[in-house]
Formats: structure tokens, C-alpha cells, sequence
């Protein structure tokens, strides 16, 4: 029997946690169910070329195989999905990328027809990882901070920063040149963007609910995926879906802890802002979701259904 090869294509370099803790162990396990008949070829760190933005467009053009990426970097283009990203929406990364793909079968698969996608899932809580203590909202104003998507950027805009839009491996360089006073990540990609040798003040919000998550898509050509016998198709659809996004999930989650302990132990600053300083930061990051309603609309979107239908699943998940 012949073996088909599928190239996969991704930002990060291989230590990063999604690379190392999630992608690796799902082509390992694509291979073993395949009895060797599917391997997997990972390609790091933008390796085959292109940007991070158009990893989404290079599986589904079929330049590779297989691509994982973040929606954000492609601003508009998944407006359904970004309710994720909305301020104080989502908890543990885990049950958000479960609520996540159930919310993408039920509400959001047109803007994932033109792939075959194997799953979505979020990072865990975002916090801020600055050169200078953020100790509460004003010490915020002024100071440019890296966000990962549009509304994100909105959301630092309200909360009285200057947001710097860049995909996430550009961070170190703009921290180390002084571009960005700091940057919004999650604690799992700090230690392979050296964040925490970089930066010594991380602020983290008292609650379950982080800042804001990101989200992320892992796709595959449709044809790529079509011209497989249909053996080798029942072994990624047994990886696909909650499978897979609970698997990412959870490599979030763990890396978080991780790159929390790498904060700690270096000695740096950890702010824990406290509920009542928290609901401040809410009541004025509140208009980001507001805003975010009025611009689907013109899309034809009911953008307050979709918030509640995402809160509704995030719930559900974290019980």
C-alpha cells in the first residue's frame, strides 16, 4: 500500500508549545491509526515560506497539506468566530476550544467551507506582559502594546493603550528594538519568544474569565484531504473536531503553567489586579462587544445572539 505524505505548515518554532505538545502528538497519532500509511511532515517556524497571515489561504489553496494559524491575523474575514475574542469572554483554554468548535459546527462552518477543518480551539486567559508594572487602567494609557487581532487592538484602544498590530513572532524583536512598551500573550508561547527575559511585569485579572483569548483554526485542503481512500479519511475525521480541539486545549492550558513557573522562578513582577479594579477594566472594555454587534450587523450578522450563544457554550464547558 502506498503512503501519502502530508506536509503541515505552522508559524512557531517546534519547541513552542502547540508545535511540541499538540501538533507533533496528533501526527504521531495520525500515523500509528494509519498503520503508517499517512506521515506527517512538519514544516516550523514559517519554514516553507509566506507569512502567518496566509497560512490560512495556503490550505486552502493547497500550497501544503495541513496549516494551524491565527483567524485574527486575516482581520474580517471570520467574523462569526471573533465573538471568542471579545474582552472577558472566555476562561481556561480547554473548555473554550470545546466551546469553541461546538459554537464553529452549529454557527460559524460557512466561513470554514472553503478547507476541511480539523479543529478551532482558543489559548487560555490573555494578560499583559509590559516593560513597566500595569498596576491598574491608568497605567496603561500611552504605552504601546502589541495585540493580536483587530479587536483586540479595539479593546486596547478603549482601555487608553496605543495598540501595535503584529502576528506573535515578531514580538521579540519589537520588544528587544523598543517598538512595544509590551504585549498581550498568553503565559504558554512566553518562554519561546524569551518574553519573560524581555519583559519583568506580567499582569494577570482576578476572576475566571481572561482579558480576551485569540482564536485558532488547524485546516486541510479539501482536495488533499478528497483524494484520500476512505480508510485514511476515517482516521482524520477520528482526529478532527472535539477531539483535536480538546487536545490543543489542553496543551494551552499546560503551557500556561509552564510559562507562568519560567515567570516565577526568574523572579519577575507578577500584578494580580483584584475584582474590584477587574470590574473597572470590564466596564470599559464592555464597548468593544457593543462595537463589534453594530459592525456584523452591516454583515447581516445578530452579533448579541452569537455573544450569547458563545457565553452559553463557555459555560457549559467549564462546569
Amino acid at each position: 500500500a502506498q503512503t501519502v505524505t502530508l506536509r503541515l505548515h505552522q508559524m512557531l518554532p517546534q519547541q513552542a508549545t502547540i508545535p511540541a505538545k499538540a501538533i507533533v502528538p496528533w501526527a504521531q497519532k495520525v500515523e500509528a491509526e494509519s498503520g503508517g500509511k499517512i506521515k506527517v511532515q512538519i514544516f516550523n517556524a514559517m519554514q516553507l515560506g509566506g507569512a502567518p497571515p496566509q497560512l490560512f489561504d495556503q490550505a486552502r489553496d493547497g500550497v501544503v497539506d495541513i496549516t494551524w494559524t491565527v483567524l485574527g491575523y486575516t482581520p474580517g474575514r471570520f467574523p462569526k468566530t471573533e465573538v471568542f475574542e471579545l474582552p472577558f469572554m472566555s476562561s481556561s483554554a480547554e473548555s473554550s476550544s470545546k466551546a469553541l468548535q461546538e459554537y464553529v459546527e452549529k454557527f460559524a462552518a460557512d466561513e470554514f467551507k472553503d478547507v476541511k477543518l480539523i479543529a478551532v480551539h482558543t489559548h487560555g486567559p490573555g494578560l499583559f506582559h509590559t516593560k513597566q508594572p500595569v498596576s491598574g487602567l491608568e497605567s496603561l494609557r500611552g504605552m504601546k502594546i502589541r495585540g493580536g487581532s483587530r479587536i483586540i487592538n479595539n479593546m486596547l484602544t478603549k482601555l487608553g493603550a496605543t495598540p501595535v498590530g503584529m502576528p506573535v513572532p515578531a514580538v521579540t524583536d519589537a520588544l528587544s528594538k523598543g517598538t512595544i512598551d509590551g504585549t498581550t500573550i498568553p503565559w504558554e508561547v512566553t518562554p519561546s519568544l524569551k518574553v519573560t527575559e524581555l519583559v519583568k511585569n506580567h499582569t494577570t485579572f482576578a476572576g475566571k474569565e481572561g482579558l480576551y483569548t485569540q482564536t485558532f483554526a488547524f485546516s486541510m485542503n479539501k482536495a488533499s484531504y478528497e483524494k484520500l481512500p476512505p480508510d485514511l479519511k476515517k482516521v482524520i475525521d477520528n482526529n478532527s473536531g472535539m477531539v483535536a480541539a480538546t487536545l490543543f486545549g489542553k496543551a494551552m492550558d499546560d503551557g500556561d503553567k509552564v510559562g507562568r513557573d519560567i515567570a516565577v522562578k526568574a523572579g519577575n513582577n507578577i500584578v494580580a489586579l483584584e475584582l474590584a479594579e477587574v470590574q473597572r477594566w470590564r466596564r470599559t472594555a464592555s464597548t468593544v462587544e457593543t462595537d463589534w454587534i453594530n459592525e456584523v450587523k452591516g454583515k447581516g450578522i445578530d452579533g448579541a445572539k452569537l455573544a450569547a450563544e458563545a457565553r452559553a457554550l463557555i459555560a457549559k464547558y467549564n462546569k
